[in-house]
């Protein structure tokens, strides 16, 4: 006898790292239209999005990297950098397992 269907999980590549995990463990930020960079808490606004980890050292290397400004398609102005570094200064520094 089969049992219910397993739900799909949706999977997202972190910047920061290039590891995989589902939508729900990840951060989004997004490019609003009026090309804006900001932390999406949602994951449903509009805008084209991308994914970290919610740990302060993928943050630092998107941040460092350049990946924010290659995966948003756009280049994000200094005001909204620093909220982002703001943002992940808030996060724990510490990996979590499977990252």
């Amino acid at each position: 006898m089969k049992g219910p269907r397993p739900r799909h999980v949706p999977q997202r590549t972190c910047i920061g790292c290039r590891q995989e995990a589902g939508k729900r463990a990840l951060i989004r930020i997004v490019r609003t239209p009026d090309r804006r960079v900001v932390v999406d808490p949602t994951g449903k606004a509009n805008g084209r999005g991308a994914y970290l980890h919610p740990v302060r050292e993928c943050w630092e290397k998107a941040l460092k990297r350049g990946t924010i400004a290659y995966a948003l398609k756009t280049t994000p102005v200094q005001e909204d950098v620093e909220a982002l570094r703001a943002f992940a200064m808030t996060l724990p520094v510490e990996e979590s397992e499977g990252i």
